[in-house]
């Protein structure tokens, strides 16, 4: 059976995400301008709905518009971060109170698969990967909730300082073998709160872990 084609509205999703991608990989570092030609030319649609994706991305803090200069990637500043992350840990432990969804045996699969590439990541670890990583956690358990508000706020804050961890490991010499065994047990932990349907641990087993991250970022 052959997929149906994506409509607009699906397209303009998809380059959204994928420039929300490139931000937070780096691949657009802060302070980098964007060229909406360029863009457009690549993605094969006209100026005026890449503006629209654009400025969604804008909304969430993630570019800035300059007069005279362009679209520009953001910084985040301490005080932000620290304000993003208070929030995140108080928005993660609402996950088993509004809307929880059932844990099915996908669900649990999802989080099995999790696990195994932090294993696998112990054994080869790379900074990309890692995040990339930490982003598909996320947004597993941001799918346990059927609360649209709480997930697409939730969404939001994570990308918008998603990358911070990324600048911080290629800009310093943190042992990533060691960040990789910290992951592993925090992965392990998630997976048995998951098959033992608890999600009211593993929301706060993800508060702690976003606790220390900033902790560590400060």
């Amino acid at each position: 059976m052959s997929e149906e084609p994506a409509t607009g509205r699906d397209r303009l999703a998809q380059i959204h995400d994928l420039i929300r991608e490139r931000i937070m990989m780096l691949e657009y570092p802060p302070g980098e301008r964007l060229s909406e030609a360029a863009l457009a030319a690549e993605f094969g649609v006209s100026r005026t709905p890449l503006r629209r994706v654009l400025a969604s991305l804008e909304d969430e803090g993630l570019l800035r518009s300059v007069h005279g200069v362009g679209t520009i990637v953001t910084d985040v500043d301490l005080e932000e971060l620290a304000q993003v992350y208070r929030l995140r840990m108080e928005l993660i432990v609402l996950i088993p109170r509004l809307d929880p969804l059932p844990v099915t045996t996908e669900v649990i699969s999802g989080f099995r698969e999790l696990h195994q590439r932090a294993l696998a990541l112990r054994h080869a670890p790379a900074a990309r990967d890692f995040a990339a990583l930490d982003r598909d956690m996320f947004l597993a358990l941001n799918a346990l909730s059927g609360n649209q508000p709480l997930r697409d706020t939730s969404e939001r804050l994570y990308f918008r300082t998603a990358r911070i961890w990324l600048q911080a490991i290629t800009a310093s010499d943190i042992d990533l073998e060691n960040e990789a065994e910290i992951y592993c047990r925090e992965t392990a932990e998630i997976l048995a709160a998951v098959e033992a349907l608890n999600l009211d641990a593993l929301s706060h087993l993800r508060r702690a872990h976003i606790a220390m991250s900033f902790s560590r970022m400060r």
